[in-house]
């Protein structure tokens, strides 16, 4: 986004909520962030020009989308998943090859999986499977957030969490539902190993007691 189209995009963005007279900017600032809050005139309406710096400033990369850049390329992967309610079953393993690439200027990352993840289609028989994620970071909500589709359905599963440097994780928690009536809570977590390793792992909560259902190996092709 050039900043012409965003300084189009923050002024419709103005009329719109002007005409609305939209209560939104007229609370009172968070004191956690008195940097970034957008200032009200003596009549209670926002100060615009506050306003479009406040929403430039939140339009910059930082080292957060960084992080997601840093996984550009190709990937080779090994995925298990434990699909058998038995514990001890073994889990089903596929390969397959897993492309990652920044879009909107870094801001947000997407990958294309393509390989040997056979899952049962609508007759009950297995195919193999076509997958897209897109991750970025919320620079409002400071969250790191993701969106999953896939052609197992028509829903958008919606994720966010944080990135710990220490043990270079991310850590992820969502919701979908895959049935009307039945919400899954789940939990992601994606481990950098080295600059051509990282590993994804997929918990879900079944009746109060979380369990690992998938795992992903990555390695960069070079």
């Amino acid at each position: 986004m050039n900043i012409c189209t965003s300084a189009l995009k923050i002024l419709a963005i103005l009329f719109v909520a002007m005409s609305l007279k939209l209560p939104l900017f007229a609370q009172s600032p968070s004191p956690a962030q008195p940097a970034t809050s957008a200032v009200a005139s003596a009549t209670g309406q926002p100060d615009q020009a506050e306003m479009m710096k406040q929403m430039m400033e939140l339009a910059k990369l930082n080292e957060n989308h960084k992080l997601l850049a840093d996984l550009a390329g190709t990937w080779s992967y090994t995925v298990k998943m434990w699909m058998n309610p038995d514990a001890n079953a073994k889990p089903e393993e596929s390969k397959g090859t897993a492309v990652r690439k920044s879009i909107m200027e870094g801001r947000f990352s997407v990958m294309d999986v393509t390989g040997k993840m056979e899952m049962p289609g609508p007759d009950g028989k297995k195919k193999e499977m076509t997958f897209k994620g897109i991750d970025g970071y919320d620079n409002v909500k400071k969250k790191f957030v993701g969106t999953w589709v896939d052609n197992m359905g028509t829903g958008v599963m919606t994720s966010e969490g944080d990135y710990d440097p220490a043990t270079k994780t991310f850590n992820y928690t969502g919701e979908y539902e895959g049935i009307p009536g039945m919400k899954q809570k789940i939990r992601e977590v994606v481990k950098i190993v080295d600059k051509d390793h990282h590993t994804f792992e997929w918990y879900e909560d079944r009746g109060g007691k979380e369990a690992k259902t998938m795992e992903i190996n990555y390695t960069r092709k070079k």
